[in-house]
């Protein structure tokens, strides 16, 4: 057996699982924590000073990139076959 096609089948499979896992940690928690409040939903912008709402997220959860894209394909599927 080609050592190149063994490399690029492995390359391939390799891609392929860390893409459906990805896809299935975007289906199972839609959700992560927002890196800017650290998931607390405030942030604070100098010393002493009361917490404000973080306007990244508003509630300290985000939605993954991933489930913002399937949700924009499912939209555009769903306005598309009305």
């Amino acid at each position: 057996m080609n050592p190149l096609l063994t490399l690029a089948s492995a390359a391939a499979v390799i891609l392929a699982a860390i893409t459906l896992g990805y896809a299935g940690l975007c289906w199972i928690s839609p959700f992560k924590r927002c890196q800017r409040c650290a998931g607390t939903g405030h942030t604070t912008t100098r010393f002493l000073h009361r917490p404000r709402a973080c306007r990244r997220c508003d509630r300290g959860m985000r939605l993954r990139t991933g489930r913002r894209i399937f949700n924009v394909f499912h939209r555009l599927r769903t306005e598309a076959t009305r």
